[in-house]
């Protein structure tokens, strides 16, 4: 950014403070890095100590301000001590056991919260100029759109998925809970100006959902991340130590992906000589490999490494010969993926890899791969395509050497922080030059 940059005071309103060990956390520290530090502040609702890198004034709202939610939380995280099998996992798990924590979830989230007056006092000597919200919940949303009206100022609400669509549509707690977040969007969309998406078909949708503007913004990649790549040889790669291709996954197993991970995995089993063989090395969240582990314990092409730092991150990339994105293919979680874009597919084009993307053909993260030039995407469930697309990738460095060019080509383009997050801080202050127009 430069000084001419403007910054708008923003008090961005959310569940959990910034940090780097969640995808949502990452995104905001990214676009909000090199922020004035008069100029940013953030409440939360989480005891999770905030990170002080991007962000150095919190106010931490006390759980014991939504009674209600604080005593279920406890319930629901006591009656949880022994681990509950994801649905399809492979694990014996009760439905009765989920439905039911879907219900006390849903309470917990509908339950009043009581705004202290104090961090009212706090908010308003703050003077923000906007509230940044990623919402999420009925109680984000209710604490945003509060904080809004006693500071007289817009909500930009940023949606990271669409959870808009899929939260409480189960009807959970007799279809009061589908209600509250409806009503909670029409009061958050009353207060906005205008609002950012994740990826641009989630934007072009919303444009038409909401009937106010949106524009795209996703994870952007800090220029340490373009370091060392080499026009025509991509970075410096580590080979494994058997000579083979070295297939790299970063990320987690939830939301179905260990499934499609798992047909990656099989579709391995089947390359033979003449070609290299090749290897699946599974980097994830120790909770993920904990959970889902015994799904790879068959399947000898799968190395189960260990759950890795944001730091290390850049290096795994740069080592790997194809990087792995996955998504689910089961309906109810490919609608809650269908217009989001993955926190690491900026990094992973950005690393100068070739992708191989397994998921809905019509995600907008499948749909980016391929506008990037970056891989190849095998958009159904069918071993035989994963098999023929992976041959390809294994007997061709050339063809690895081209997808990993292109899609670095285009990571410099739309992924680098400096231009992303200048134009993300000119976006907040249009917003605020309206805030004179919206005093509630």
């Amino acid at each position: 950014m430069t000084d001419a940059t403007p910054y708008p005071r923003v008090l961005v309103v959310g569940a959990e403070p910034f940090g780097r060990t969640t995808g949502t956390g990452i995104t905001l520290s990214n676009l909000f890095g090199g922020w004035p530090a008069d100029r940013l502040a953030q409440v939360h609702i989480s005891a999770t100590a905030p990170s002080t890198d991007v962000c150095r004034h919190y106010y931490a709202l006390d759980p014991r301000s939504a009674p209600v939610d604080y005593l279920v939380r406890r319930l629901i995280a006591k009656a949880s001590a022994g681990g509950v099998p994801e649905p399809g996992s492979g694990s014996a798990a009760r439905p009765w056991q989920g439905r039911l924590r879907q219900h006390m979830r849903t309470m917990a989230d509908l339950s009043p919260l009581v705004v202290p007056q104090e961090l009212r006092r706090w908010a308003r000597r703050y003077r923000p100029d906007v509230i940044y919200s990623v919402l999420g919940s009925v109680r984000v949303m209710r604490l945003a759109c509060g904080l809004a009206r006693t500071c007289g100022v817009p909500i930009v609400p940023h949606f990271m998925d669409d959870w808009p669509s899929t939260l409480y549509a189960d009807g959970e707690l007799f279809d009061f809970g589908r209600r509250a977040v409806e009503a909670g969007l029409r009061k958050a969309m009353q207060l906005s100006r205008s609002g950012l998406c994740i990826s641009a078909p989630m934007a072009d949708e919303y444009r038409r959902r909401y009937h106010i503007p949106f524009a795209p913004f996703m994870n952007c990649v800090d220029s340490a991340a373009f370091d060392g790549y080499r026009e025509g040889n991509g970075p410096p790669a580590s080979v494994p130590a058997e000579g083979g291709v070295e297939f790299v996954y970063v990320g987690g197993l939830h939301l179905g992906r260990w499934a499609s991970l798992a047909r990656i995995a099989s579709a391995l089993e089947r390359i033979g000589p003449p070609r290299p063989p090749a290897r699946l090395t599974v980097y994830a969240p120790e909770r993920d490999l904990t959970r889902y582990g015994h799904v790879f314990a068959d399947l000898p092409a799968v190395r189960l490494a260990r759950s890795v730092d944001s730091t290390e991150v850049v290096p795994i990339l740069r080592g790997a010969d194809v990087l792995v994105h996955v998504e689910s293919f089961e309906p109810d979680l490919a609608r809650y993926t269908r217009l989001s874009l993955s926190t690491k597919l900026p990094q992973y084009l950005a690393a100068g890899r070739p992708v191989l993307g397994h998921g809905p053909a019509d995600l907008a993260s499948m749909r980016h791969i391929v506008t990037a030039g970056a891989g190849l995407v095998v958009g159904e469930q069918d071993v035989e395509q994963l098999t023929r697309r992976i041959e390809q990738l294994c007997e061709d460095p050339l063809l690895r050497q081209r997808l990993g060019d292109t899609g670095h080509s285009y990571a410099k383009v739309h992924h680098s922080r400096q231009e992303v997050a200048a134009e993300f801080a000119s976006h907040l202050a249009r917003v605020a030059g309206t805030a004179g127009e919206a005093r509630w």
